[in-house]
């Protein structure tokens, strides 16, 4: 008996999956729900069980390839020896052993297609978890050099951790300038923040193997030692690294596809105003001391502004809306998404139905959503769905930007920071905590004037917070 392995479908918007990693391979056993292989959509990697107990007798989709969902993608055997010529005319295709030839009812892909990142397997080690492969990518970590402490030897992310921790911390020149001399780093004493070896490190340590004495100077009145070269030594010039062409792929070709959209197909406006947040301010100071026992951490800005950006919504229900063939659609849920900044790109987990849920519910599920984002693993109907977007840089210093509308929605919100500014309040200057908000709504659905009500609506639920409770 043959069982078809198939691409699951992990979310009503995932169309096409990534094949990542195989856990097992060809002719080994497996189990009934053991993970079998690694999958990557396009906003997280997810695992992927053996839907039958007995033996991987072929795997037919390789590591780095891009199938649509509900693919067949390997073939489990009740006994590692049993007869599959009837499904090698299925998928046999000319000039190739085996590839996938036909899909069980697969979804239709979107026009744009972009080419994954291939990865291919580490040369006798064959055991490198999904997470383990990303981070050593990422940080440029030869996994040649890194010991597995997983099952048989396999690399788990801890070990790329542990491999990087055990590296001197240092600045690109000062690594550049150390490869040139030939300098062992883990001989440098660092002085840089956090004990960091920077350029005039590197620069001494080379003056003293080069054994640089220190002779004295007599001066009347007083002695002072001072190296014999007073001269520094002349730093190398910096080199750049070679010009690379990097693969737009996985996240980041999502995130330019969509962009490149929205700023063709809308017609974004973009209203700022000037709030005063010192009634915000102190609101969130009250819920961190009152609420903090609870829920094992700080409430947030952000948390409050999912809050009542959804009253809004409820209150202006002409920015709930998006566009549609054939006309403007009314929505009937609020759903509030939070522009996440991660390792893999920008990432917008959403929380549903924000308008019916109370600030410490909203913070508790914000925290959940952007810690699997960040991990890779949320699921991508938590990052889809979202019927307008929040996006937050004032931890960035900035005070007002442009965002880009998150289609198909039809506004975004630009938070900038908060800071504490001089203001006029009845005739005389106070300080005051301000920030800037930035509204970009698409004119083609919302005029402006309406969009401007909107935006002094959340101005004022911000500047009077406890009219969240009328």
């Amino acid at each position: 008996m043959v069982t078809e392995v198939i691409l699951p479908v992990l979310g009503e918007t995932m169309n096409e999956g990534t094949i990542v990693e195989w856990l097992k391979a060809e002719g080994s056993p497996v189990q009934r729900g053991e993970v079998l292989f690694t999958l990557e959509s396009d906003k997280a990697t997810l695992e992927a069980e053996a839907p039958a107990t007995g033996f991987l007798r072929k795997i037919l989709v390789p590591p780095g390839q891009t199938v649509p969902v509900l693919t067949v993608v390997g073939l489990i055997t009740k006994t590692a020896d049993e007869d599959i010529s009837a499904y090698e005319s299925r998928f046999q295709l000319p000039g190739s052993e085996f590839q996938v030839a036909e899909a069980v009812a697969p979804r239709p892909s979107e026009p744009e297609t972009v080419e994954p990142e291939t990865l291919e397997p580490l040369a006798g080690r064959l055991f490198v978890s999904p997470r383990a492969r990303r981070l050593a990518r990422e940080k440029g970590v030869d996994l040649a050099q890194v010991t597995g402490s997983g099952p048989n030897g396999r690399i788990v992310e801890e070990d790329v951790i542990a491999f990087l921790e055990a590296q001197p911390k240092v600045t690109p020149v000062a690594q550049r300038l150390a490869e040139q001399a030939g300098l062992d780093l883990r001989t440098v004493q660092g002085t840089g923040p956090g004990g960091r070896i920077t350029k005039e490190d590197v620069e001494l340590a080379l003056s003293r193997a080069e054994g640089r004495a220190l002779a004295e100077f007599q001066v009347p009145g007083f002695r002072l030692q001072v190296p014999e070269a007073v001269a520094p030594v002349p730093s190398r010039p910096e080199t750049f690294e070679p010009e690379t062409l990097k693969p737009l792929s996985g996240v980041r070709a999502v995130i330019a596809r969509r962009m490149a959209e929205s700023h063709q197909t809308t017609a974004p406006v973009t209203l700022t105003t000037e709030v005063d947040a010192t009634a915000f301010v102190e609101l969130r100071e009250r819920l961190k001391e009152s609420l903090a026992a609870s829920l094992g951490f700080n409430i947030g800005y952000n948390d409050l502004l999912i809050k009542l950006a959804a009253r809004a919504l409820r209150e202006f229900p002409y920015m709930n809306v998006r566009q549609e063939e054939g006309g403007i659609r009314q929505l009937q849920d609020v759903h509030v998404a939070l522009a996440v900044d991660t390792d893999r790109g920008l990432l917008v987990p959403v929380i549903r139905h924000a308008d019916r849920k109370g600030v410490s519910e909203i913070a508790r599920e914000l925290r959940e959503l952007v810690a699997r984002a960040r991990e890779g693993k949320a699921l991508p109907d938590e990052l889809t769905g979202s019927t307008f977007t929040i996006t937050n840089l004032g931890m960035h210093e900035i005070d007002a930007f442009t965002p880009i509308i998150n289609l198909p929605e039809v506004a975004i919100l630009g938070v900038g920071r908060i800071k504490a500014r001089p203001a006029a309040v009845d005739g005389a200057i106070v300080v005051r905590q301000t920030m800037w908000l930035s509204l970009t709504f698409d004119h083609r659905l919302v005029d402006g004037a309406p969009a401007a009500r909107f935006l002094q609506r959340i101005k004022q639920l911000v500047e009077e917070p406890y009219l969240l409770l009328s």
